[in-house]
């Protein structure tokens, strides 16, 4: 592979990106968390962004959420300038994340799980009441969409697998308005079902306009679902391949260090 023929740095694709972070950079104090990160999104794109622990994916998806204000670079969403000052501005905008570990509550139901915050309401009397029926017929058509067949609304989140609650967690977020969605290593704590059944959630997602933001590890997972991939490495891009434009053994070379490893490699006599 050579940095001409197979991986690149920009986005090239006729279609207009959704959001554009352009040479991000993120400081805390002396420490360098991000060096100069580049990354755009379009509707409809799974884009994959890949990297080892440390890479910087976690601060990165934080500048991305309004969780951190970048140190500098620029933010641009459907092509204004963005400044976002906390995640509620990102939420307003549209910007969804779905993080490894859920915030859902167990024992409550999944219908009362997927519109925690957001509870539909009815008057009677003048007076505004949680809309339980409502709210159950919506849970169970946009599980049903996913491809989640609940015994019913009321049954506990706890009950449903890890793939499962992954999927609420997605449906809630489209159904909210959710333009562009972040998915935090959906599938890092799953088996292989369960695993499948997020894989095959974000690409019925995608085909319903919604950009996806796939963070992972696991260059396979990625492969399976992903249009693009960037690659990250202490807190700098690698560059930024489309589907066919480089290997699963380029890609996981990346990943892991590139150079780096084959040096360590060599040294080791070939063990690593």
């Amino acid at each position: 592979m050579t940095e001409d023929t197979k991986f690149h740095h920009g986005d090239a694709q006729a279609k207009k990106p959704i959001i554009r972070m352009v040479d991000i950079q993120k400081h805390f104090g002396s420490v360098i968390a991000l060096a100069g990160v580049s990354f755009d999104l379009c509707s409809g794109e799974c884009h994959c962004l890949l990297g080892d622990n440390g890479a910087g994916k976690s601060t990165f998806i934080k500048t991305m959420s309004g969780v951190h204000k970048p140190t500098a670079g620029e933010i641009f969403f459907e092509d204004r300038p963005m400044h976002f000052e906390d995640p509620r501005d990102a939420i307003s905008a549209g910007i969804a994340t779905v993080h490894q570990h859920l915030a859902m509550i167990p024992l409550m139901s999944v219908s009362r799980n997927f519109f925690m915050g957001n509870e539909p309401t009815r008057k009677v009397g003048g007076i505004s009441f949680f809309d339980k029926k409502l709210a159950d017929e919506i849970t169970m058509e946009e599980m049903r969409k996913m491809g989640i067949n609940l015994r019913g609304p009321d049954q506990a989140v706890g009950t449903l697998s890890g793939g499962e609650r992954q999927t609420v967690a997605i449906a809630r977020a489209v159904h909210f308005g959710a333009k562009i969605l972040i998915l935090d290593e959906p599938t890092s704590a799953l088996g292989v079902r369960q695993t499948s059944n997020v894989l095959a959630t974000i690409d019925k997602v995608r085909s319903q306009g919604v950009g996806v933001v796939f963070i992972s590890h696991n260059v396979r997972h990625a492969l399976a679902v992903g249009d693009r991939f960037t690659v990250l490495n202490r807190g700098k891009t690698l560059g930024t391949a489309r589907r066919g434009e480089i290997t699963p053994e380029e890609l996981q070379d990346l990943m892991a260090g590139g150079q780096e490893l084959a040096q360590l490699e060599g040294s080791l006599g070939g063990t690593v």
